[in-house]
């Protein structure tokens, strides 16, 4: 469809129709423009609609954009066309024009004029990328299983519309890696997965948590083992249950649409936060009931909450929150741990030459904190760098291939002045006491506490943190780490109690 004005997205911008200095003009100007949408219409619209949203080239004015799914191709044209064009034309002036199409469906893609050579890197990098087993903590719904998948996005009302989206076959149990911020949520999910029956179980099932976390992971795992045991399976992206139903509304196959959800044994859906629309929540809040009140399973995931899902209806909200609702916790360094040490064992298998030494497996855990997704795109990069150089990985190299990873994804740099302060207050004692050489119970407890929250929430080295508790040795500040790991795991009072000095230092 072709609109007068304006729309872009920091896609491809290989094929664009001009020289290479007014594509990268053009790439520069859209990244200007993805800046100007996020800030303006918040996170979770621009996670929504705009993510995936592609500039395939600018070309006589006009902007080429490409979506992977004709519901956001009409969306975006409905509802965000004209402030996207102004948005555009603030950064580009000379495009007036838009055209978007929906990926894969359109001509094939152009040469770039000027662009003749191959590149050097990228060939190996195709091959490396083919060859590395994957084994993510969480992987992206549209990934193909082993067996293929249904084009649900085929026009004319096919049984294929409400096939759902395909099961990962990388995602199962088997290699979801538990820990105690997860070990509730794996526990249930299991459950869920192998429940024969009558009824549902903690119906419905809704998880919680940020990206990168193992939701997914999870949902994927569920769909596997109940679909093994014979059960009625459809799981759903947020969008693609949006397409679905729209598509269904345009084709005249609503009562179709319909009558395929509630007829399943379980409906797995992921990301419902993106779920928008009267018509839509309407329609979702109405599947809901009806498979509940027919004892039917359902799974929800979302990045908050029930409660906070101040887009969906206030029944909707209700129904989900009338289940076991779990929060899936951030990845503590014992768990980032074993997430890498089973992603590195993952990768051996298919490059045997391939080796991590223990202190930089150590380093990547410490310094990655965000998500399992960073802790895979750390591995990919160490593994890139040990086959295209053909050297070996070394402390130093590693540091430059997580640099910004760790600068980008870190969310608060905290420092153990911080530390010792905020312990000392918490447990009524100065800072000059943790620092002191006092050994009394009442100091040593809190001072300790510090030294482990100094090793977990900094890329301090340990006799970097000794020198600043009173210039201890490093052996001192190890002993003290590995107590309070130890006392948490033993006393969950204390870990609480950490896990609340960790926030309020984060926040």
């Amino acid at each position: 469809m072709r609109v007068d004005g304006s729309v872009a997205d920091g896609g491809d911008m290989g094929r664009n129709g001009g020289t290479p200095e007014s594509g990268a003009a053009d790439a520069a100007a859209w990244v200007r423009v993805k800046r100007r949408l996020r800030a303006e219409l918040g996170e979770d619209i621009f996670a929504s609609w705009f993510a995936r949203l592609e500039l395939d080239d600018v070309m006589g004015g006009t902007a080429r954009l490409t979506v992977p799914t004709r519901f956001l191709k009409s969306w975006i044209e409905s509802h965000y066309l004209d402030r996207v064009l102004a948005t555009f034309r603030t950064e580009l002036e000379t495009v007036s024009r838009i055209e978007v199409g929906v990926r894969g469906t359109g001509a094939p893609a152009r040469p770039v004029p000027g662009i003749a050579k191959p590149n050097p890197v990228a060939a190996p990098l195709a091959r490396l990328h083919a060859a590395s087993p994957q084994a993510p903590l969480s992987a992206p719904a549209s990934q193909a299983p082993a067996g293929g998948d249904h084009d649900s996005h085929r026009g004319g009302g096919s049984a294929d519309d409400f096939a759902g989206a395909p099961l990962d076959a990388r995602l199962s149990f088997a290699n979801f890696v538990v820990a105690r911020s997860n070990a509730l949520a794996h526990a249930a999910a299991e459950r869920v997965s192998r429940h024969e029956g009558e009824g549902a179980l903690y119906n419905p099932l809704y998880f919680h948590a940020g990206v990168g976390l193992g939701k997914t992971h999870l949902l994927h795992a569920i769909g596997h083992v109940a679909r093994d045991a014979g059960r009625r399976v459809i799981y759903l992206t947020a969008d693609r249950f949006m397409y679905g139903f729209v598509n269904a509304l345009k084709t005249q196959n609503a009562l179709a649409f319909k009558e395929r959800l509630r007829a399943i044994d379980l409906l797995i859906l992921d990301d419902v936060q993106f779920i928008q629309g009267k018509s839509i929540q309407a329609e979702f809040g109405h599947t809901i009931n009806a498979l509940i009140d027919a004892g039917r399973q359902v799974v929800v995931a979302s990045d908050r909450p029930p409660t906070e899902l101040d887009a969906l209806d206030e029944r909707v909200r209700s129904r989900l929150a009338g289940g076991l609702v779990v929060e899936i916790g951030t990845l503590d360094e014992q768990l980032r741990t074993s997430i890498l040490a089973a992603r590195l064992a993952a990768v051996r298998t298919a490059h045997p030459n391939f080796d991590v030494s223990p202190a930089v497996a150590a380093y990547v855990a410490r310094a990655i904190t965000a998500n399992g997704r960073d802790l895979e795109g750390a591995v990919n990069r160490l593994l890139a760098h040990a086959t295209l150089t053909g050297t070996a990985v070394t402390m130093e190299t590693a540091e430059t291939a997580i640099r910004d990873l760790v600068k980008n994804r870190e969310p608060k740099r905290i420092k153990i002045e911080d530390i010792q302060k905020l312990v000392a207050s918490r447990y009524n004692v100065s800072r000059s006491d943790i620092l002191s050489e006092r050994r009394t119970a009442a100091v040593v407890k809190p001072r300790q506490i510090a030294m482990y929250l100094s090793k977990v929430l900094t890329l301090r080295s340990l006799p970097e943190i000794g020198r600043r508790f009173g210039g201890r040795d490093h052996t001192t500040v190890l002993h003290a780490v590995r107590k309070i790991e130890k006392l948490i795991g033993e006393d969950s009072v204390l870990g609480d109690e950490v896990e609340l000095l960790k926030r309020m230092l984060q926040d």
